[in-house]
């Protein structure tokens, strides 16, 4: 089961850094309400496996003098937590109530008395009426996830019924009222000390939210906080970081993420909007790397397209190519060199692209003679969707534009080629962009975290995905 209202509890961390966030992150009340059905589940089931320490004393009693009394081997037989809420303060954190509790134990009971008479026997203890309080505090561990502890827990005894099994009933009477104290007290410090626990064990959970996301051998996403959250009676705003970086090599790209603010929304438990800062962090990386670049040649294009990519074909435009160049197969290197830069606007992703187009023939030793360089600026619509906790995508060709950078088969007429290096763009190098765009881009998320009735909108600089949450045990 997943414990408690883990995504709730991020929002304490205390961080203050003054950078604007790439993503942003709303739990609605719709969400909180989840969260605390989840932890209660969690909750109840944690305190039943709880080990209720042994108690002893002495006391003295009318007319018998000092009895010594012990309790051991309590066990819970039953638990519940019928009525619970988790309020939000605004500005401050997350306060959890719990009203109406109820705990059934058994245990062994045994006396002394008069040095030398003992008696012992079962008792059964029923604790009805019980509150509990505690506030969340969380913090920042050593690398970026929240930890969280229970703070100024209160819990509060209304009845305690115990009932003695074995003995004599006036034995009973004579050290009940002692016992009685005696296993209040201890209950009530133990229940917050054993809820500060189950608390202390979200951290193992915590741990699974995804502050470094690997994306492939190139590049990993950054989700830590970069500013305080905000809290509000009916919900919670996080800053995450939202910035791609290459993997062991954390350069920042030469811009910034700018102010954006998520519009109200009510339907969904939660609400993420990334935006185009991530996304050109992203371009940033890849093109540094040297990931945006591709090597095509003829097996890339349909056997039944008439073009091929020899220089029969590209002969026929430019003649030197087939006078120094005959019956011989081409290769092109399509590279960028400058960063992609993406927009968003409403309902609309476009990425603009600024890249060189080398072609080569292929002699027979498979040397490459290079045939001429070109200029290309290449614009490209995306549909943006999420699959499973990913953001993922796929592009459309809008228009190209190529000048002639270099030449080593003499001048000619660049937009005679235009209608080649079109189809080879669309057959060739969209759908091995969009190969790469269906694998998606990890979204922040908990590891046990599903993504169900997801909507997405393309608003003014960053996209917003609205989704329910579901947690698998």
């Amino acid at each position: 089961m997943f414990p408690w209202y883990q995504l709730a509890l991020l929002a304490l961390i205390p961080m203050t850094l003054g950078v604007n966030p790439g993503v942003k992150v709303r739990l609605t009340e719709k969400g909180i309400e989840y969260g605390r059905q989840i932890g209660m589940a969690f909750l109840q089931q944690k305190l039943k496996t709880i080990k209720v320490p042994d108690i002893s004393g002495t006391e003295r009693v009318a007319p018998i003098g000092k009895v010594q009394y012990s309790l051991s081997r309590m066990v819970i037989v039953n638990l519940g937590l019928p009525e619970s809420a988790l309020g939000l303060v605004p500005g401050s954190g997350v306060n959890l109530s719990i009203q109406k509790a109820f705990i059934s134990l058994h245990g062994n009971w045994k006396v002394k008395y008069l040095r030398i008479i003992k008696n012992s026997g079962s008792f059964d203890l029923e604790v009805n009426g019980l509150t509990i309080t505690t506030a969340i505090s969380i913090k920042s561990d050593d690398v970026g996830r929240p930890a969280v502890s229970s703070v100024n827990c209160v819990s509060i005894i209304g009845s305690l019924d115990i009932k003695f099994h074995s003995g004599t009933s006036w034995l009973y009477n004579l050290f009940s009222e002692f016992i009685d104290k005696a296993l209040r007290d201890l209950l009530q410090k133990q229940i917050c000390h054993l809820l500060a626990d189950a608390i202390s064990e979200l951290n193992l959970h915590l741990k699974t939210l995804n502050v470094l996301a690997p994306v492939d051998k190139y590049a990993e996403i950054e989700y830590s906080m970069v500013s305080s959250p905000a809290v509000s009676k009916s919900s919670i705003d996080l800053n995450l970081k939202g910035e791609f970086y290459r993997i062991g090599q954390h350069q920042e790209p030469p811009f910034s993420a700018m102010r954006f603010s998520l519009p109200p929304q009510v339907n969904n438990m939660l609400y993420a909007g990334v935006s185009a800062f991530t996304a050109n962090s992203a371009g940033f990386v890849y093109n540094r790397a040297g990931a945006i670049s591709l090597y095509i040649t003829d097996d890339m294009i349909p056997p039944s397209s008439p073009i091929r990519l020899n220089t029969r074909t590209f002969g026929a435009f430019i003649p030197e190519i087939a006078k120094r160049f005959p019956a011989l197969m081409m290769k092109l290197l399509a590279k960028t060199v400058k960063d992609p830069i993406i927009t968003f606007e409403p309902n609309n992703v476009t990425l603009q692209a600024t890249g060189t187009v080398t072609a080569y023939a292929i002699q027979l030793n498979a040397t490459l003679s290079p045939l001429f360089v070109l200029n290309m600026e290449a614009s490209v619509s995306a549909q943006v969707y999420v699959t499973g906790t990913k953001l993922a995508g796929d592009v459309t060709l809008n228009k190209m534009g190529m000048t002639l950078e270099t030449s080593y088969v003499g001048d000619f007429e660049v937009r005679f080629l235009d209608s080649i290096f079109s189809m080879i763009l669309k057959v060739a190098v969209i759908p091995m962009v969009n190969a790469h765009l269906e694998k998606g881009y990890p979204l922040p998320s908990l590891g046990k975290m599903s993504l169900v009735n997801t909507k997405l909108q393309i608003l003014k600089g960053y996209v917003l995905v609205g989704t329910d949450l579901q947690f698998r045990g």
